[in-house]
C-alpha cells in the first residue's frame, strides 16, 4: 500500500486527474477525491494477442491487420475456397504451418470439387477439364530412405492435386526415428484420393491407422505392396478388402502380425482379386491360404507362396480351386510333402496353369512331379530350384506326361545326370533348357546311339556345372541340331574338341552366343564360330577367355554381319585387334567391352573413335594402359555413347 498511496511529497499526488492522457489507458488509476489517488484495477480484463506496451505510437502499431492472428479454423476455411491445386500448392509453401493445415483438408472438401459434382451432368468443358486435370491420377512418386518423411508425403499430397493426380506411390526404406509414420500416410489419403497403386516397403512406423485411413479415402486402389512393415495386422487388411472393392493385386511380405483374418477378407471381399503374393509372415496358415484360394479362385491367376507353414491341406485346395491360376510359386514350404503335391497334380484343377516355380520343397519326388505334369495338361514353363529329392529318371517321367511343356529350368539339382538330361531332351518337345549348379552331371561318354534327336530346341543355358565338359557337350550338338541361343557361361572344364561339334551342327544359325569364364577355349573356336555362323550371330560374349587374342578379332571383323554386341573383356587383346575390328566396314556394333584388356592403349584412341559412330556403350574400366587425358577426349568425341571407365 506505501507503493501505492505516497505521502511523502507534494510531487508523488495528482490531485483529481489521471497518469495518462490518452483515454486507452483510463480504467488503471482512479480519484476517490481531490487530494488522493488510489490503483483500482478494473474487475475483467480486455483480450489481447500481444504484449501491452505503453504509449500511443505502439499500439497503433499493434492494430496493423494480419492473417496471422486467425484461429486455425478461419484459415481451413479460407483454404477450402481456393480453387486450383497450384494455389494451394502455393499456399503449402508458405510455411510448415500452413502445409498442416492444408492436408487435413479433404479432396472432395474443396469448394471447386463441390461444384464439379453438383455439375457433372451438365455439358461445361471447364467441368470435364477439371475432372480430367485433378482424379485420372497420372502421377507416380518414389520416396526412398531420408527423403522418405512425414513433411515430404504432406507436400505431395497438395502438390499432386493439380496436375493430374497422385496414382501411384512407393515408399522404401524410411528411417527409423523420423521417417513415414501414420500422419503422412493419412495426409496422403485425404488429398490423394485417386491413388491406385500403394507400395509400403521398410516402414517400422507406419501401423494399421494410417493403412485404414487409405482404405478409407482411397477407393479406387488397385494394387497394394507390403514389406517389412511390423506393426500393420489383420485390422488395416480387413479395412482394405472393406472399402477397396477394386483390389486386384496384393504381395505380403515379412509382416510378422498378418494373419489367416485378414486374408480371409480380402478372399470374401475383393472378387476382381488376380495376384497373390505371401512370403515369410508367420501367422499365416491352411486356414487364411484355402479362404483365399476357395473365395476368390474364378479370377485368381498369379499365387506365391514363399516362407509358409502351410500344409498338404493347402496344396489340395490350389489343386481342387485354382482353375484360373496360370501363374504358380511355391518356395520353402518346408511342411509339405510328397502326398500334397501328389494331390495336387492329380486333383486335375490346374488345367490352365502355364508357368510353375517350385523352391526348395523336399516334399518334390520323382512320384508327385509325374503327378503334376499329368494333371497339368497346359503346362509351358517348369522350374525346379533346390528340389534335392528329383532324380533323372524323374525328370525323364515328368517330360513325357508333360505334352505342352517348352522351357525346363533346373537349379541345384543335384540328383540329375547326364543320362537324365539327354532323356528329356530325347523324350519331348522343349524349346528351352537351363541347367544352373547342378552337380550331379558327369562327363560321361555313352557308348549307346542316341535315340532320337529334338529339333525344337532352340534355346541351350549350361551355366556353372562343372561337370559337363567335352562329352556331354559333343552329345546335346549332335542331338539338338536347331539351337539359335547358346550360353555356356562358366564352364571351365570344355575346350575346343567339344565345342566344335557342336557349332558344326547347328543348322540354323547361331544368333546369341555366351562363352564368358570358359578359360580352355582358343581363336579356333571363335574362327569356326564366325565362319559358320558370322551371317547370323548378333551377341558374342568371351568374358575371361584368357587365350583369346586379337586373331579373334580380326575373324570378327571379317565374317559377322549382323553383330552388335561384342564383350571380349579380360581376354588378350590389343591395339591391333581393335585396328583390325575398326576397318570392317559392315559392323555396326552398338555395345563393345575391353574391360580389363591391359594391351589396349591410347595407340587405340582413332580405332575406338571409328567404332564410336555406331556404339551406344562402351566398357574400358580396368585398362590401364589408357591414360586420363584419352579417356576425356574419348567421352567429348564419342557424346552420344556411354563410356565406363
Amino acid at each position: 500500500m506505501p507503493a501505492l498511496v505516497n505521502y511523502s511529497g507534494d510531487d508523488d499526488f495528482y490531485n483529481g486527474g489521471s497518469f495518462y492522457t490518452n483515454s486507452t489507458d483510463l480504467g488503471r488509476l482512479c480519484s476517490i477525491s481531490f487530494q488522493v489517488d488510489v490503483y483500482c484495477p478494473p474487475r475483467k480484463r480486455t483480450r489481447i494477442s500481444a504484449p501491452f506496451h505503453f504509449g500511443e505510437a505502439e499500439v497503433e502499431q499493434n492494430k496493423q491487420p494480419s492473417i496471422d492472428v486467425l484461429p486455425d479454423e478461419c484459415l481451413v476455411e479460407i483454404f477450402k475456397r481456393i480453387s486450383g491445386g497450384k494455389e494451394r500448392s502455393s499456399c503449402a509453401c508458405v510455411s510448415k504451418h500452413w502445409l498442416m493445415l492444408l492436408t487435413s483438408i479433404r479432396k472432395g472438401e474443396y469448394e471447386s470439387s463441390k461444384v464439379v459434382k453438383e455439375n457433372v451432368g451438365s455439358n461445361s468443358g471447364d467441368v470435364e477439364m477439371i475432372l480430367s486435370e485433378e482424379d485420372d491420377g497420372y502421377l507416380t512418386r518414389c520416396l526412398e530412405g531420408k527423403k522418405a518423411t512425414d513433411m515430404r508425403l504432406a507436400a505431395v499430397a497438395v502438390g499432386t492435386s493439380g496436375h493430374g493426380g497422385l496414382g501411384k506411390l512407393s515408399i522404401r526404406g524410411s528411417s527409423s526415428s523420423r521417417g513415414v509414420t501414420n500422419f503422412g500416410l493419412s495426409a496422403v489419403a485425404r488429398g490423394c484420393p485417386s491413388l491406385k497403386v500403394l507400395s509400403l516397403w521398410n516402414v517400422p512406423r507406419v501401423g494399421d491407422e494410417g493403412l485404414c485411413e487409405i482404405a478409407k479415402e482411397c477407393h479406387l486402389l488397385e494394387k497394394l505392396d507390403l514389406c517389412q512393415c511390423p506393426h500393420l495386422s489383420n485390422k488395416g487388411l480387413i479395412a482394405i478388402a472393406a472399402n477397396c472393392p477394386n483390389l486386384t493385386a496384393l504381395s505380403i511380405q515379412s509382416c510378422p502380425k498378418i494373419g489367416n483374418e485378414g486374408l480371409q477378407a480380402i478372399g470374401k471381399l475383393c472378387p476382381k482379386l488376380q495376384s497373390i503374393s505371401i512370403k515369410d509372415c508367420p501367422l499365416v496358415g491352411d486356414h487364411g491360404v484355402s479362404s483365399l484360394l476357395s473365395s476368390a479362385s474364378s479370377v485368381l491367376s498369379k499365387v506365391k507362396l514363399q516362407g509358409l507353414s502351410i500344409t498338404d491341406f493347402s496344396l489340395a485346395v490350389i489343386g481342387h480351386y485354382g482353375k484360373s491360376v496360370t501363374n504358380l510359386m511355391l518356395s520353402g514350404l518346408q511342411n509339405v510333402s510328397e502326398k500334397g503335391f501328389w494331390v495336387m497334380g492329380n486333383a486335375q484343377g490346374l488345367q490352365k496353369l502355364v508357368s510353375f516355380t517350385i523352391a526348395s520343397c523336399w516334399g518334390v519326388t520323382d512320384v508327385s512331379l509325374e503327378a503334376i505334369g499329368k494333371g497339368c495338361a497346359n503346362l509351358k514353363q517348369m522350374c525346379l530350384r533346390r528340389c534335392c529329392f528329383v532324380s533323372g529318371d524323374g525328370l525323364v517321367a515328368f517330360a513325357k506326361s508333360a505334352g505342352s511343356l517348352e522351357c525346363l529350368q533346373l537349379e541345384e539339382c543335384n540328383r540329375v545326370t547326364q543320362s537324365g538330361v539327354i532323356g528329356v531332351l530325347s523324350n519331348c518337345g522343349l524349346k528351352s533348357l537351363t541347367l544352373v549348379k547342378c552337380m550331379g552331371i558327369k562327363d560321361i561318354s555313352l557308348e549307346a546311339p542316341l535315340s532320337s534327336s529334338c529339333n525344337s530346341l532352340k534355346s541351350l543355358s549350361i551355366r556353372n556345372c562343372p561337370g559337363f565338359g567335352t562329352a556331354s557337350l559333343a552329345m546335346v550338338g549332335r542331338l539338338c541340331p536347331q539351337l539359335q541361343h547358346v550360353d555356356l557361361s562358366g564352364l571351365c572344364g570344355i575346350t575346343d574338341a567339344g565345342l566344335l561339334p557342336l557349332l558344326e551342327n547347328c543348322e540354323a544359325g547361331l544368333v546369341k552366343v555366351n562363352l564368358s569364364g570358359c578359360l580352355n577355349l582358343t581363336d579356333e573356336v571363335v574362327l569356326h564360330l564366325t565362319k559358320l555362323h558370322g551371317a547370323t550371330l548378333e551377341l558374342l560374349n568371351l568374358n575371361g577367355c584368357r587365350r583369346i587374342t586379337d586373331a579373334s578379332l580380326a575373324a570378327v571383323a571379317e565374317n559377322c554381319v549382323f553383330l552388335s554386341d561384342l564383350d571380349v573383356s579380360r581376354c588378350a587383346i590389343t591395339d591391333v585387334g581393335i585396328a583390325a575390328l575398326s576397318h570392317a566396314e559392315q559392323l555396326n556394333l552398338q555395345v563393345l567391352s575391353f574391360s580389363g584388356c591391359s594391351g589396349v592403349s591410347n595407340k587405340s584412341m582413332t580405332f575406338l573413335k571409328k567404332l564410336g559412330k555406331t556404339l551406344v556403350g562402351l566398357n574400358l574400366q580396368h585398362c590401364n594402359s589408357i591414360s586420363t587425358q584419352t579417356i576425356e577426349l574419348l567421352v567429348e568425341s564419342l557424346w552420344r555413347c556411354d563410356i565406363l571407365v
